[in-house]
């Protein structure tokens, strides 16, 4: 695959001027500065034809379009795509993909909408019969209590991003040891997760006895994404959603949640896994 990327040293934010108000002791106002996470409509491009605009940080793209094209389908591997290309205009920017003809074609057979993400409305009949698709297998890795408090507690020195404007997600790669090997961080948690696995694509792979890490809640649309990419382990800061963690059970993904320092659950172990608990 060849890539020509859009780079930018700096992290992707601007500076806002503000009225900072506080009120601990009687309200006042006084002129402060806010850095603001840029957050700008991305246009993915298959072989000429416009297939979706998403809303991201303008940052790492070649990993997000690559990580997008997997998780959705459009190609099963990242050899299916022969080139990629960054391009920006004052109107947002533009990733184009050349993919292999066999995959364009059924694209284009699909020619569907996204499917529904959580809090965005379905469109019409054919998203519907396509919100929920096929999940694959997984291997599950045997994470210790330890690994995920490691990784967990590790995690905000990673996110340069969310530190300067607090309006980033983050998702990250751990080892077994709960060592964060890779973040991405995006405005949109499907972002991160998609620009995470696009790296990891790039770079051969998830590493085995590895997990997922993210900074949001685990929904459907994130255990899928991860499944979808051979990732056999979740752990999420949030939540789990009850499809988040059927579709866990279905595709035997280790799923855990509310990650918090000294506690976390966990939704969904495979079966014939006995839980691990390492101290240190």
């Amino acid at each position: 695959m060849t890539t020509r990327p859009q780079t930018d040293a700096a992290l992707p934010l601007s500076h806002h001027r503000v009225e900072e108000h506080r009120g601990a002791s009687g309200w006042y106002r006084d002129d402060a500065e806010d850095a603001l996470a840029l957050e700008v409509p991305v246009a993915l491009v298959y072989n000429g034809i416009s297939h979706a605009v998403m809303m991201a940080s303008p940052a790492d793209l070649v990993d997000f379009a690559l990580g997008f094209s997997l998780t959705e389908g459009i190609i099963a591997h990242p050899h299916e795509c022969y080139d990629l290309e960054v391009q920006e205009d004052t109107r947002g920017l533009t990733v184009h993909l050349t993919i292999a003809s066999q995959r364009q074609a059924e694209l284009k057979e699909r020619r569907r909408s996204l499917a529904g993400r959580t809090g965005c409305g379905l469109c019409g009949t054919e998203a519907l019969d396509q919100a929920i698709r096929p999940i694959p297998k997984v291997q599950a890795p045997a994470l210790t209590d330890a690994a995920i408090q490691h990784a967990l507690g590790s995690l905000a020195d990673h996110q340069a991003l969310q530190a300067a404007t607090g309006a980033s997600h983050g998702a990250a790669w751990c080892d077994a040891s709960g060592r964060i090997r890779l973040v991405r961080e995006d405005v949109g948690r499907h972002n991160a997760l998609d620009k995470l696995i696009g790296a990891l694509a790039r770079d051969g792979g998830p590493s085995e006895g590895g997990f997922a890490l993210v900074s949001s809640r685990a929904s459907y649309e994130m255990v899928h994404k991860s499944a979808s990419a051979g990732i056999g382990a979740l752990v999420a800061v949030s939540a789990a959603t009850s499809l988040a963690v059927e579709q866990a059970e279905q595709a035997g993904l280790m799923l855990v949640g509310f990650a918090r320092p000294g506690r976390h659950l966990v939704y969904h172990r495979p079966a014939g896994m006995a839980p691990v608990r390492a101290h240190g």
